[in-house]
């Protein structure tokens, strides 16, 4: 019988990408999304997989969703967690519900899906995490202290959660992506884009499909032996 995945703000950008990376590899692949029904019966008709709606920063409704899809489809082997906003601004800037909206949905999502998934895994002794960081949450941004923080989070998160599930055959592992050619960075100025770039040593914007593929990696049998790690995909924009 095939895995059945999880991917968290599943039905564009990155989060489409990986869906369709487990896809290929024979994994049976359900979409979380948060807003736009639209997009998500468009994701749907175009990929073949489904799009379950709820918001990961709700902790009864990550539940309530993550039940769902075990009685539909079958139990979660593996959960990409991948949703993720923005609220930018400097700390002089920034509001309280600015601060709060990032942590809950960029760092409390994935803990609230781990509560959801990771004890079935357990049990099972086999499972994957994968949760999506940022470049950003390793070297700070400037006007990001909400984002940069939350993806702090994950990959503090992602260390802690991996020793307690290693001995029951269960991988927690963190991505940091660079800057990938999505919605989110297509919204930025492109001046301050072209400054990015010329500090990206490969001289150009990620792809999702590159991060997708990291994804696939980490979620396979073949993967069973890398644990409790962070994989940068970041061009060498940032190297430790």
């Amino acid at each position: 019988m095939a895995r059945v995945a999880i991917v968290t703000g599943g039905t564009r950008g990155i989060g489409k990408a990986i869906c369709l990376a487990l896809k290929e590899d024979g994994v049976t692949v359900v979409a979380n999304y948060a807003g736009n029904d639209e997009k998500a019966q468009a994701f749907t008709k175009e990929t073949g997989i489904p799009a379950y709606k709820w918001d990961v920063g709700d902790h009864e409704a990550a539940l309530a969703g993550c039940a769902k899809v075990a009685e539909d489809i079958g139990p979660i082997d593996i959960l990409v967690n991948n949703a993720g906003i923005t609220r930018d601004g400097t700390l002089m800037k920034l509001s309280f519900e600015d601060w709060d909206a990032v942590m809950r949905i960029n760092l409390g999502g994935c803990f609230n899906m781990a509560k959801a998934c990771f004890p079935g895994m357990r049990d099972r002794k086999w499972g994957r995490i994968v949760n999506i960081g940022s470049i950003n949450g390793q070297a700070g941004q400037y006007g990001q202290v909400n984002y940069a923080a939350a993806k702090s989070g994950i990959h503090g998160f992602t260390k802690a959660l991996a020793q307690e599930g290693a001995k029951f055959g269960v991988t927690v592992n963190a991505i940091a992506p660079g800057y990938i050619d999505t919605d989110m960075v297509a919204a930025v100025p492109e001046t301050v884009l072209q400054k990015i770039v010329s500090r990206i040593p490969i001289g150009r914007l990620g792809h999702a499909h590159e991060i997708a593929r990291g994804v696939a990696f980490l979620c396979a049998d073949d993967g069973a032996f890398v644990t409790g790690s962070t994989l940068s995909i970041n061009g060498g924009q940032h190297m430790y």
